[in-house]
């Protein structure tokens, strides 16, 4: 199949499924093929999936990824303070690492928001369904919401990456709190921490609750660097790379002004 084939199979087993979301005219742009396709991978719910939807949607997406261009987290420079920690702009899902970190809600499952532009949205896009599938799991193996400031630990399924480390971040809306840094800082240190358990060498951290979460984006630079910093200090061994991920430019010249 070429991807234009793939794209509108996979459209159309998925509107077979959920007819509910049935186009009156099939979209004929490829742009709207793809916005079409990510929103109806954003609503599916996480039920069992056909081995030949997995194999379609699995070469679909690392074809895109490969398109978009892979990063390698060994390539990076490492030009902070610290020879272990990295910064590196761009697109997350696009990183070969050991491992990313997923800012998540509580309910670990992704965004619902057809297309919704923060991170736990395209992770969950290109990955594929199955991590909504393998996070399903885990919270009904758990049976409650997913506390603030731990980490679980999923494949990376069609990422560059291995695994996928979720955190949920603290909702800063109002004053921030000490118990809102307290929380942030306990983000860092769980997904460290739940990395070197599983023999992870790299990983990449995004602006954790700095989108939606409302935290500022100064403060939460300053909390994530010194958090790292000092877990790296305590372990000397293992993670031998950080990656401090950033997507705006705001966030980059913060970060250059933390590390460099």
């Amino acid at each position: 199949m070429t991807q234009q084939e793939r794209r509108r199979w996979l459209i159309r087993a998925l509107l077979e499924e959920m007819p509910q979301y049935q186009y009156p005219v099939f979209p004929y742009t490829q742009e709207r093929q793809q916005r079409l396709l990510r929103s109806l991978m954003n609503v599916r719910p996480p039920r069992p999936v056909s081995e030949e939807f997995l194999q379609v949607q699995d070469a679909y997406l690392q074809e895109m990824t490969r398109e978009k261009g892979i990063t390698d987290a060994n390539g990076l420079n490492p030009r902070s303070v610290n020879s272990r920690i990295v910064l590196w702009q761009g697109d997350i899902t696009t990183l070969r690492c050991d491992a990313i970190v997923n800012a998540a809600n509580s309910q670990l499952l992704g965004c619902f928001q057809p297309c919704h532009s923060c991170i736990d949205n395209i992770i969950h896009t290109m990955s594929g369904v199955q991590l909504r599938l393998a996070c399903h799991e885990i919270m009904r193996k758990q049976g409650y919401d997913e506390p603030t400031g731990q980490a679980k630990i999923t494949p990376g399924f069609n990422l560059p990456c291995r695994y996928v480390i979720h955190t949920v971040g603290p909702i800063a809306n109002g004053p921030l709190t000490r118990t809102h840094e307290k929380l942030l800082a306990s983000c860092y240190r769980s997904c460290l921490d739940l990395a070197r358990e599983n023999k992870v060498g790299s990983i990449a951290f995004c602006c954790i609750s700095t989108g939606v979460f409302a935290f500022p984006q100064r403060r939460a630079a300053e909390i994530a660097v010194r958090t790292v910093t000092d877990w790296l200090d305590e372990n000397p061994d293992g993670i031998s790379r950080v990656v401090f991920n950033v997507f705006r430019d705001e966030d980059r010249e913060i970060y250059e002004q933390l590390l460099f």
